[in-house]
């Protein structure tokens, strides 16, 4: 068990945590960052093997030192990894791990005090806790009727593993998201499948620039600073037709139904009534944020969000979340690191 005092505890070691952290020794304030993980990487450790670099969405280099040279066929799990793992390295950044907090307190009514944050390896005290811990260990599964009763195999995307565990079999992909799509277009190449969504997707034909960038980021701003709980980046977006997704159209794979009605033993129920049989259910259908070791502060608003003020929490400023809600893209990751540390260094406590 261990028991520290610090300027700042960082909760997590993926990219936001470890830019958090480059600016936070940039600044000279002492640190300790606190991760669950085993090893360096963040949620990429998990990333399933057929995620190679060359289909992964654009990856911001780490602040300070740049991605070696990609590989496109190298799974991106360990790719990003072993970059994350250099850049501790290199940096001499130490990450106390594998770490779980269990919860964030105040220490007193002081609001110049200091944050309790404690785990399953002890005790910290920080003037300020920048929190990192990303969405990858909440996944999202909905709740729809009669899914307990289903004999098949069903699964979310966090325990995906490969397509050829599906061979032979009918895998119905339910969820718009990027990663659905992804997997209708990997699944579809060796056996049948069948993709539900909830709403008409809305594909993007134009190449994804800096400005569309930008202006998705800010809608998804606009609803934290409102305590709204925040939408994913492709929700604004839409899905960009990359060329293997223009194939997999061309060959029927993209296929949309409307969403299930219900899901029965042996398959799921459609909306005209009649029931398509299958063998697995891959729920592709997002993940949430992991705060709830945050519950003792009492963030969440009448919303089910909480209100945000660029990285701060606006009911306790000490509180910074970083990869949450507009920075939860890479490039958004590594400009809350440089924005939450700016922010900590004008806090009462740090004034003194």
């Amino acid at each position: 068990m261990e028991n520290g005092t610090t300027d700042v505890v960082v909760i997590g070691a993926g990219q936001a945590g470890l830019s958090a952290a480059y600016h936070l020794k940039r600044r000279g304030l002492g640190y300790t960052i606190l991760d669950a993980e085993q090893g360096p990487g963040g949620a990429w450790r998990h990333r399933w093997k057929s995620l190679i670099m060359e289909t992964v969405n654009g990856i911001s280099d780490l602040p300070g030192i740049a991605k070696p040279d990609v590989d496109p066929a190298e799974p991106s799990s360990e790719f990003l990894s072993r970059y994350f793992e250099a850049y501790e390295r290199q940096l001499g950044i130490e990450v106390l791990r594998p770490v779980k907090v269990s919860s964030v307190a105040r220490e007193d009514t002081d609001p110049a005090g200091r944050l309790l944050v404690r785990s399953d390896h002890g005790d910290w005290t920080g003037k300020a806790v920048i929190n990192a811990t990303g969405t990858w260990t909440r996944p999202f599964w909905p709740i729809y009727p009669g899914r307990a009763t289903f004999l098949g195999r069903q699964l979310h995307v966090a325990d995906y593993v490969s397509a050829e565990e599906f061979r032979g079999k009918h895998v119905i992909v339910v969820g718009g998201g990027i990663s659905a799509v992804g997997l209708v277009d990997e699944i579809s190449r060796i056996t049948t499948t069948s993709w539900f969504t909830r709403r008409e997707p809305e594909w993007r034909d134009a190449t994804f620039d800096a400005k569309a960038g930008h202006d998705a980021v800010a809608l998804v701003e606009e609803r934290v600073r409102l305590g709204l709980p925040p939408q994913s980046v492709v929700a604004v977006t839409g899905l960009i037709r990359t060329p293997a997704l223009q194939a997999a159209e061309k060959r029927g794979a993209l296929r949309r139904q409307p969403m299930l009605t219900s899901i029965e033993p042996d398959g799921v129920r459609l909306t005209d009534g009649s029931l398509l049989r299958a063998d697995v259910i891959l729920w592709a259908t997002g993940f949430r944020a992991e705060l709830e070791h945050l519950a003792p502060l009492h963030l969440r608003g009448p919303g089910g969000g909480i209100a945000m003020d660029g990285t701060q929490v606006a009911a306790e400023p000490r509180v910074h979340l970083v990869g949450y809600g507009p920075s939860s893209s890479t490039i958004g990751a590594n400009r809350a690191g440089r924005a939450a540390v700016a922010a900590i260094l004008k806090l009462p406590a740090f004034q003194q």
